[in-house]
């Protein structure tokens, strides 16, 4: 995404200004690929779908009602993952390919009526809806009330320090990696690391096991996980802005090992450009949009422990795991269209993604 520069201000019924809202919002795709993949067929996909759908209905077993709704809401969301491919923009991105990215708004949008639909129930009818979902949770237990936390942090110890390296250290590290990768700012992903040490601080009285150590805090969270993360990820976007993608048809590859890199470099980007969210000139809208933009991320991140805290599943539950695979999908176009928002000029509405996210 290109920054800012200084250029006319466009009508909204401006030609110019509606094919530059459409690249944002709905990336076009050049004829580099498999016309097989990049062709409707509509038809096709409603044969399978009616006769998915007179499967699912003639197997369905009455015995067993608790089974068929779990099966139907299944095949609700299927449907509409399918609607979501036909209707839907195809987003900011384009690569593996653009039905992927529509799938995943079509996902954001479910999960957001889902999140408005418990607004209107209380904690026993949600919990009510978990205990369906999974028997297990009735005996789900919090991890505060199974594990201590900044319990002797006087006491230092290499072996005290090397169990702190788990599975969920490497997935803070890999996390914080993918976030620069989004976010492409050292000084914006540094601002947010170190603010949201600040927020377990100041909710370590609600959400016990944000209490930590000041050299787990400090030295493992701060320097060696966020600060590490942040480091390959910037490695990984300096690399790309630096190569050049001159990206050619597979029909013009003649090779078969040709081919078969040219298959796999799909899911790499089709092009990386230099993103410079802060500006010496930055008017009062950016700087504040920049602020906004930073709290929206600590809420995000926030309701990931809220939410197992109030409601009570493990961390490594598929509730949590899929809604974590869900927010962490829909943030990359999220962040393109809200950065062309905020720097762009031209770009006077904001993308669809950004608007189910927000």
């Amino acid at each position: 995404m290109a920054p800012a520069m200084a250029s006319p201000t466009l009508q909204k019924d401006d030609t110019n200004y509606k094919l530059h809202f459409r690249m944002i919002n709905e990336q076009q795709v050049e004829d580099i690929c498999f016309d097989l993949f990049y062709k409707p067929h509509t038809i096709t996909l409603l044969t399978l779908s009616v006769l998915s759908l007179m499967y699912f209905v003639f197997v369905r077993d009455d015995a067993h009602p608790d089974s068929n709704l779990r099966v139907g809401i299944l095949v609700v969301v299927s449907f509409f993952v399918v609607i979501s491919v036909l209707a839907f923009p195809n987003g900011p991105f384009t690569r593996p390919h653009p039905a992927i990215w529509r799938m995943l708004f079509g996902l954001s949008v479910l999960y957001f009526l889902f999140l408005v639909f418990l607004l209107f129930l209380n904690w026993s009818q949600v919990k009510a809806i978990m205990y369906w979902l999974d028997p297990n949770l009735r005996y789900a237990r919090r991890e505060v009330d199974v594990m201590e936390y900044a319990v002797n942090c006087t006491t230092i110890t290499f072996d005290r320090i090397m169990s702190h390296f788990d599975i969920f250290a490497f997935g803070h590290f890999v996390g914080w990696a993918v976030k620069a990768l989004v976010i492409r700012s050292y000084g914006l992903c540094w601002t947010i690391s170190i603010t949201w040490e600040l927020t377990e601080l100041f909710f370590m009285h609600l959400l016990p096991n944000f209490a930590e150590c000041w050299w787990d805090q400090v030295i493992l969270d701060i320097l060696l996980c966020n600060g590490g993360g942040i480091w390959l990820g910037m490695t990984v976007c300096r690399f790309l802005e630096m190569r050049t993608h001159c990206w050619a048809s597979i029909k013009e590859i003649h090779t078969t090992t040709g081919k078969i890199k040219r298959a796999v470099l799909q899911f790499t980007p089709a092009s990386w450009t230099y993103v410079r969210w802060f500006d010496p000139n930055s008017s009062f809208h950016r700087l504040a949009g920049i602020y906004l933009f930073m709290i929206l991320w600590q809420l995000t991140e926030l309701n990931t422990f809220f939410l197992k805290h109030i409601f009570v599943f493990q961390v490594s539950h598929p509730l949590s795991l899929g809604r974590i695979f869900i927010m962490g999908s829909i943030t990359a176009p999220t962040v393109r269209q809200y950065y062309a928002y905020l720097t762009d000029t031209q770009c006077k509405r904001v993308g669809t993604q950004c608007w189910v996210f927000g």
